[in-house]
């Protein structure tokens, strides 16, 4: 499978691709979540700190991920924070979710990023793992979500 596929970083105009992308997303994780409004999707690809990068072969998306670029204060460098990353189950362990961070990190060296961090649930051994083989040392965290009530939920 190596170096058979293309690793790509999706185009602010191509809302039909990165919602591929976003299927391949619900299904790996067997979440049904629902596809944002055709509007979001323009409005996130349009941000440049924005990342959805795919691994397409022959038109198939094989994989792919999702990422923030952090502006820092302390420093003029950036961080990049892994919001998302799948690969179709046929074809993990493969080395398409190495060749997704590898991209990110020539990238990152290009543009002055200077971390890349993701979170993994500790029960999640098949992530902890993947991380483990692929990124620095692990940081154990307490994470907080705290829920807003926005006055449009229904956008």
């Amino acid at each position: 499978m190596k170096n058979s596929f293309k690793i790509s970083r999706i185009q602010e105009n191509d809302i039909k691709l990165f919602i591929e992308l976003i299927e391949l997303l619900n299904e790996v994780f067997e979440e049904p979540n629902q596809v944002a409004s055709e509007r979001q999707i323009k409005k996130l690809l349009n941000k440049p700190d924005f990342y959805a990068i795919v691994a397409i072969k022959e038109g198939r998306i094989l994989g792919g991920l999702t990422a923030y670029e952090l502006e820092r204060y302390y420093t003029d460098k950036s961080e990049l924070y892994i919001y998302d990353i799948a690969v179709k189950t046929e074809f993990q362990n493969q080395g398409i979710g190495k060749a997704l961070i590898h991209y990110l990190k020539d990238y990152s060296t290009n543009n002055d990023i200077e971390t890349i961090f993701v979170e993994a649930h500790s029960e999640d051994t098949q992530a902890v793992k993947f991380y483990e083989s692929t990124f620095g040392k692990a940081e154990k965290v307490d994470h907080f979500n705290f829920e807003v009530k926005t006055i449009n939920s229904n956008v």
